[in-house]
């Protein structure tokens, strides 16, 4: 690879860095041919991008990006591949759900919304994390529950404020 190609390859990593905010770095060495296309499939009908990387390119790429990514140069080791995806918590449930069947592959680590990761151990963490969609409906269910118990109060009270002061105090009581 001539250091032309080199600097495209940094530069088209760091571009890919900047533009997503949900990173994963994961070791699939081992994996053959055929468990290497199921996990491509995997990761393309979860909405992943996979992508295999140098680690002396990428971390050229992270140093040159405009993301603070911490410890992750340090763990840039052996086999890298990049993860990508809208949802954090995508390629941590493709991870989980393909190693069902492999030991493969290991999550090396993480950048989540600005969130560090580091270690397999936090593969159960980063499943569980819950999208912005996600914590904004559960915020509006929590919101629309007194609201429900004042209308049902209300109906159950015989639509007047009277009625709907009893009822609401017998529910307490």
């Amino acid at each position: 690879m001539t250091r032309e190609e080199k600097s495209q390859v940094i530069e088209t990593l760091t571009a890919q860095l900047s533009d997503n905010a949900n990173i994963y770095l994961a070791d699939i060495s081992g994996l053959d041919a055929g468990n290497t296309t199921n996990l491509r499939r995997a990761c393309f009908k979860a909405g992943v991008q996979l992508a295999v990387v140098k680690n002396t390119l990428l971390k050229k790429a992270m140093e040159s990006s405009d993301k603070d990514f911490g410890e992750l140069t340090g763990i840039l080791k052996g086999n890298t591949s990049l993860m990508f995806s809208e949802t954090g918590n995508a390629p941590a449930k493709v991870i989980k759900e393909f190693r069902r069947k492999s030991d493969k592959p290991l999550l090396k680590g993480a950048y989540i919304q600005e969130s560090i990761y580091v270690g397999d151990n936090q593969l159960d963490n980063l499943v569980d994390l819950k999208s912005k969609d996600e914590l904004v409906g559960e915020i509006i269910g929590l919101l629309q529950s007194p609201a429900k118990n004042v209308i049902s109060a209300l109906k159950s009270g015989g639509n007047t404020i009277a009625g709907l002061v009893k009822t609401l105090s017998e529910r307490e009581g």
